[in-house]
């Protein structure tokens, strides 16, 4: 039998047939239903479809709720985790190895993405460029050119 798990705003639970079937649903007009579950009364009324990330926004007795659906292929597809962002959020960054700082080209207050040039950093007579790994805004930089690091140094705080 197909069972579908169903998030409703911060809450999961799993569907199958037999609980769709049990509800008494009753079409009032074009989105708006009528639905007696366990002898209780609800209105529904469809405010959105998103068929493409299957989700669906509905109003229940004037509640507004957001509600993500997935099948078995949608949950395999999950644990396999498939679906996770590969975008990341950085917190700090820090000195990959000790060096001497050539230049820093950010400035506090800047919006950053993965990739972006952070500064440069002189070790074992090398210029490295170092890259943001992920995205964020920069809160702090704790350093400056001319400025010697150890390796682990948060150079850089993020938010």
């Amino acid at each position: 039998m197909k069972t579908y798990k169903v998030t409703v705003d911060e809450g999961e639970f799993k569907i199958d047939k037999n609980d769709i079937n049990s509800l008494d649903i009753c079409q009032v007009a074009h989105g708006d239903y009528h639905i007696l579950k366990d002898n209780k009364a609800f209105s529904i009324q469809l405010i959105s479809v998103d068929y493409k990330d299957k989700k669906v926004r509905l109003a229940v007795n004037g509640n507004t709720y957001e509600i993500a659906i997935q099948d078995k292929y949608d949950q395999v597809v999950e644990k396999m985790g498939l679906l996770t962002n590969t975008s990341q959020k950085v917190r700090d960054i820090k000195a990959p190895m000790p060096g001497l700082i050539i230049s820093v080209m950010v400035q506090e207050g800047q919006e950053i993405t993965e990739g972006t040039p952070l500064l440069v950093l002189s070790a074992m007579k090398m210029e490295n460029q170092i890259l943001s790994q992920g995205s964020g805004v920069i809160k702090s930089i704790a350093i400056a050119a001319g400025d010697a690091v150890e390796k682990g140094q948060v150079i850089i705080e993020m938010e």
